[in-house]
C-alpha cells in the first residue's frame, strides 16, 4: 500500500511516472488515456499503470480535458426513471464510464414516458456525445445534425443519423413467447400493445404477427401503466366471442394489469386465462403468480452503449450485433383450459 503524502508534499507528475516506468511522457500519457493499443506493448502499458499506482499520481484531468478539447460527459436520455429497465440501462452506462473517466448526465422525460423536451440548449459545448432510447428519440431534434456521435438503443438500425447502435434481439424474444404458448396449445391469443408510438414496440408486434400467423390473435392497445392495461386487459376478455386463452403483453407493466383483469372477472391465472411479459423487471416476481417474461440484460445495454461511444470517439468501429433475450417462465402461463 503506498504511503500518504505528507501535506505540503509535491504531487507526483506525469514526468515522474515516465522516470519510474522508464518510458517516455508520450507514452505515459498513451497508456493513461487509454489510447495505447496498437501503439505500445501491454507490458509496457502495465508498467506505466504499476508505476502511476505505486507513486500515487492522478492526472489532472481538467488541463487534458482542455487540450483534447472534451468535456468527458456522456448525456443518457431515457423516458423515464419510473421504469426499472431504464435505471438498470443507466447503471450500466455508468459503470464503464467511470473505468474512463467519463460522466453520465441522465435526462428523462419529465413526462415519464413518450418525448422529452430539448435536454440542452448548448448541448454542443456541455457534451462528448449522446446515447438515447428510441423511445426518447424526439428529445434528440437539437442534437441530430451537430457534431456530436448519437449512440441509439433498442432503435431502427437504419437511423443513419446513429453513429452507432445497440439492439437487443427483441423479434426473437417474441418468437419464444409465441413458441412457448403454442407449446402449451394455445389459439386463441390476444396481443395486449404499448400505445406507446417507438420502434421497439413496432418490432415486437411485427414478430408476434408472424409467429401467429395461423391462428387467432387479436391487437389491443394500452397506456403504460397498469390501471390502463387492467381496463384494456377487461375490455378484451368480455369482448363478444370465445374468450382468449392468453394474453401476450408488450412489458412486465401491461402484465400485471392483465393479472389484475383476470383476478377481477374472477378469473385464474394460468388456469383460464395465461399471461406472458417482457422485460423481467423486479415486478415480473413480485406477482402471484409469477410472470412467465422475457429476460433483458438491460445493463449489459447501457454498456454496450457507453463502449460504443467511447469507440466512436476515438475512431474505432463500434461492435454490431443484437444482445439475445431470454424466455424465463414461471407460474403465469400454462395450458388453455379445456373446452
Amino acid at each position: 500500500m503506498r504511503t500518504p503524502e505528507p501535506p505540503g508534499a509535491a504531487r507526483p507528475t506525469s514526468r515522474d511516472v515516465a522516470r519510474a516506468a522508464g518510458v517516455s511522457q508520450a507514452t505515459v500519457s498513451l497508456v493513461l488515456g487509454d489510447k495505447w493499443r496498437g501503439r505500445v506493448s501491454e507490458r509496457t502499458a502495465q508498467s506505466v499503470r504499476d508505476a502511476a499506482q505505486g507513486l500515487g499520481y492522478r492526472p489532472n484531468l481538467a488541463a487534458r480535458n482542455l487540450r483534447l478539447g472534451r468535456t468527458r460527459t456522456a448525456l443518457l436520455v431515457v423516458p423515464a426513471l419510473t421504469n426499472e429497465f431504464f435505471a438498470r440501462v443507466y447503471t450500466g452506462a455508468a459503470t464503464v464510464a467511470a473505468r474512463h473517466d467519463f460522466g453520465v448526465v441522465l435526462y428523462p422525460s419529465p413526462d415519464g414516458v413518450g418525448p422529452a423536451r430539448d435536454p440542452f440548449a448548448s448541448a454542443r459545448a456541455a457534451l462528448d456525445g449522446v446515447i438515447a432510447s428510441s423511445m426518447a428519440a424526439d428529445a434528440l431534434t437539437a442534437i441530430r445534425g451537430t457534431d456530436l456521435p448519437l449512440v441509439m438503443l433498442d432503435s431502427d438500425p437504419s437511423d443513419a443519423g446513429a453513429a452507432a447502435h445497440v439492439n437487443l434481439d427483441i423479434a426473437d424474444g417474441m418468437r419464444q413467447v409465441a413458441e412457448h404458448l403454442l407449446g402449451l396449445g394455445h389459439r386463441r391469443l390476444v396481443h395486449l400493445a404499448s400505445a406507446v408510438p417507438s420502434w421497439t414496440f413496432d418490432v415486437r408486434a411485427a414478430a408476434l404477427a408472424e409467429a401467429l400467423r395461423d391462428v387467432s390473435v387479436r391487437t389491443v392497445r394500452a397506456p403504460l401503466d397498469v390501471d390502463g392495461a387492467r381496463a384494456a386487459a377487461e375490455a378484451a376478455l368480455t369482448a363478444p366471442g370465445p374468450r382468449p386463452t392468453a394474453l401476450v403483453c408488450d412489458d412486465d407493466i401491461l402484465a400485471a394489469g392483465a393479472c389484475k383483469a383476470a383476478r377481477r372477472l374472477g378469473l385464474r391465472v394460468p388456469e383460464d386465462v395465461s399471461v406472458t411479459g417482457f422485460d423481467d423487471l423486479a415486478l415480473a416476481t413480485a406477482v402471484e403468480p409469477e410472470l412467465t417474461t422475457v429476460r433483458l440484460p438491460a445493463e449489459r445495454v447501457g454498456e454496450d452503449g457507453m463502449t460504443a461511444l467511447l469507440a466512436v470517439l476515438d475512431g474505432r468501429a463500434p461492435d454490431s450485433g443484437g444482445l439475445p433475450v431470454t424466455l424465463v417462465v414461471r407460474g403465469s402461463s400454462g395450458p388453455p383450459p379445456a373446452p
